[in-house]
């Protein structure tokens, strides 16, 4: 089994963090192979940034995602950069905020309303941690516990309660609810 996985997003939104805590999780507590890897621009904020991640049960020797199964977009650039390069098969989880339209595909998408659901915790910066707890929901590749071990071990100081109280809204979500055939948009 060989899964890849890509989180995308801009600077600021905790795409790459988001990538390396599924990676920590997967490799440490559920015991896959993982590979993680980041890219991103040199602007610090607003430049496009996104974290890949290989999943496996035997060894990996190629780092690097070309087709992601899964395609998790915090923002309309990482639609228009990474949609066309998601598997047929694969799945995409976009930000109902900020990827507001997603142009015609064959993968399933879901389209959350993740920066809401942030904000509805109060801080607008755990929308990775939703985007993570719904991806995990989605993949069903790693357990809820699991997950939440490793962004505690990733949070400093006070910063737990809310990535886990981000990350528990995520995981509750009923994902049939966000299915949407496409092309779609937000009004």
């Amino acid at each position: 089994m060989r899964t890849e996985i890509r989180f995308a997003g801009i600077g600021g939104q905790g795409s790459v963090l988001a990538s390396t805590i599924l990676a920590e999780a997967a490799g440490v507590a559920a015991g896959y192979e993982a590979v993680q890897t980041q890219f991103y621009e040199a602007a610090i904020r607003d430049g496009a940034a996104a974290g890949d991640i290989v999943l496996g049960d035997e060894p990996i020797t190629f780092p690097w995602v070309l087709a992601p199964d899964y395609l998790i977009a915090q923002h309309q650039g990482a639609i228009r950069a990474h949609l066309d390069t998601v598997k047929d098969s694969g799945v995409v989880i976009a930000d109902t905020v900020y990827a507001r339209e997603i142009p015609e595909t064959a993968a399933t998408v879901y389209h959350v309303p993740l920066t809401e659901i942030a904000d509805g915790v109060g801080i607008r910066r755990v929308a990775n941690m939703v985007a993570l707890a719904t991806f995990a929901k989605a993949s069903d590749l790693i357990s809820y516990d699991d997950l939440e071990r490793a962004v505690l071990d990733r949070s400093p100081g006070e910063s737990g309660a809310k990535n886990t109280e981000a990350l528990r809204q995520g995981y509750d979500l009923n994902l049939e609810d966000y299915l949407v055939p496409t092309p779609a948009s937000v009004a």
